[in-house]
């Protein structure tokens, strides 16, 4: 390659995209910012990427080809494979303490996410598994007519139980590809898993207990502990008792069939769909209905909060101009095939799948690029099994010679919202980061 990479490739086209491009690969583009000018830009980047470009004439300028882009979350020695019971060893560790991992997009391929595959976001200490299930306590108080106190086994005997297949996803999850970098554990997007939940309505047992008027918000507790105070609660986050009060919303106890597991939250959780899954209380133990906002760990300041106006990226946040994040953004992968796949010279024609979800809403269209976004096709959507289950799409391409493609998705949500080609509204914490996935793969 013609000069010298003096820091990372992602560092050199976050400051300058242009200087970025002569400097990796000594391009220059066209007045359209697309394609190339002269042979040797192209001949660095192919030689880079592993074959000719078909489509490079189409290439947008400042562009990080997916075959070389690395994660943040990726150390300098590759990614941190997990180790842990029930489990699978292909999961991404992002933080040891407390413990976080995240799910290959590949890895998500399954229709009904496995337990082994599903992503893990702790935000204390993981509490020791309960001895005695059904004998675990919670309680639901405040702004009720009557303060219920229930044990697992009573809430499975007094209230009907229902399955449902839903997305939790973490408020994070796309953080690594915010620019500058935000805090926290920088997700790629794994920090999400569609399971099939057993449990009942979190609005029956608030309706049992008698909602008062005065009701404003609900408060959710659980028996993990902070990190470095075990004496106060790791997260309390909660939400609009509206919300709280919609029929999908879920008390715990089961997942994909089998007994909650402890790492996640069992013995029993809440699951609140469609919204940041630090508000799907884990290890639960009270449900606190609040005549104000909540205000426990985890609410307020930036904490699971974007701006409400647009702000300069890496300026000081002004709180004033901060508001909960709530529905997720529309978000859509590519589970197959996987990133950096290598197909036969004869290879013409690739089957893909993946999956797309938005949050409250439902998706209303996936689009597929192999041309670096010149053009769109439309793949084939399906509708969710329930609400709040992720759309399944399959989609096929056809190539018209040997060498580097790159396979973008974007989904539009039921408002005609589309992701971003890159993650806007830039926020400290990095919240709502959903741009289009793409993946590379070789026909050579």
């Amino acid at each position: 390659m013609p000069g010298t990479i003096e820091r990372s490739i992602e560092e050199l086209y976050h400051d300058d995209q242009e200087r970025a491009d002569a400097v990796v690969f000594g391009r220059r583009t066209q007045i359209d910012r697309r394609g190339f000018l002269g042979a040797s830009g192209l001949a660095a980047m192919g030689a880079a990427v592993g074959g000719t470009i078909p489509f490079a004439d189409r290439m947008p300028g400042g562009l990080i080809p997916a075959a070389l882009a690395q994660s943040p979350a990726a150390p300098p020695k590759g990614p941190q494979y997990l180790s842990f019971p029930g489990k699978s060893d292909k999961l991404v560790v992002l933080g040891e303490r407390p413990l976080v991992a995240e799910t290959p997009e590949h890895l998500l391929d399954d229709d009904t996410t496995p337990i082994d595959k599903f992503f893990i976001r702790n935000n204390g200490h993981i509490p020791e598994a309960a001895k005695d299930a059904d004998n675990w306590k919670i309680v639901v108080d405040g702004e009720v007519n009557q303060k219920l106190e229930l044990t697992l086994a009573e809430l499975k005997a007094k209230f009907r139980p229902v399955t449902q297949r839903m997305v939790l996803e973490c408020g994070g999850n796309g953080r690594s590809f915010f620019s500058p970098q935000a805090r926290g554990n920088q997700w790629t997007n794994g920090g999400v898993g569609c399971a099939e939940w057993t449990g009942v309505r979190l609005a029956d047992v608030l309706k049992a207990a008698g909602v008062k008027s005065s009701a404003v918000f609900t408060g959710h507790y659980g028996a993990d502990r902070n990190l470095a105070d075990a004496s106060k609660d790791a997260i309390s986050r909660g939400v609009p008792i509206k919300k709280a009060l919609d029929a999908n919303n879920l008390i715990v106890f089961a997942m994909d069939g089998q007994p909650l597991p402890n790492i996640h939250g069992g013995p029993v959780r809440l699951i609140i769909p469609g919204w940041p899954g630090s508000a799907s209380s884990k290890w639960l133990t009270r449900i606190w209905v609040r005549d104000k906002v909540h205000d426990g760990p985890g609410m307020g300041g930036t904490s699971y909060r974007v701006a409400i106006n647009p702000m300069v990226p890496g300026d000081r946040p002004d709180e004033k101009n901060f508001r909960d994040l709530e529905s997720m953004p529309v978000r859509s992968i590519i589970t197959s095939p996987m990133n950096g796949t290598s197909f036969g010279k004869d290879v013409r024609e690739v089957k893909l799948r993946g999956a797309a979800w938005a949050g409250d809403l439902t998706v209303r269209r996936v689009d597929i690029s192999i041309d670096f976004g010149a053009s769109w096709k439309r793949a084939q959507l399906t509708a969710p099994k329930n609400p709040y289950d992720w759309q399944r799409w399959t989609a096929t391409v056809k190539l018209p010679s040997e060498g580097y493609y790159e396979i973008w998705t974007r989904a539009t949500d039921s408002r005609g919202i589309m992701q971003p080609h890159v993650a806007g509204s830039w926020n400290p914490q990095g919240y709502a980061g959903n741009p289009m996935h793409r993946i590379a793969i070789r026909i050579a």
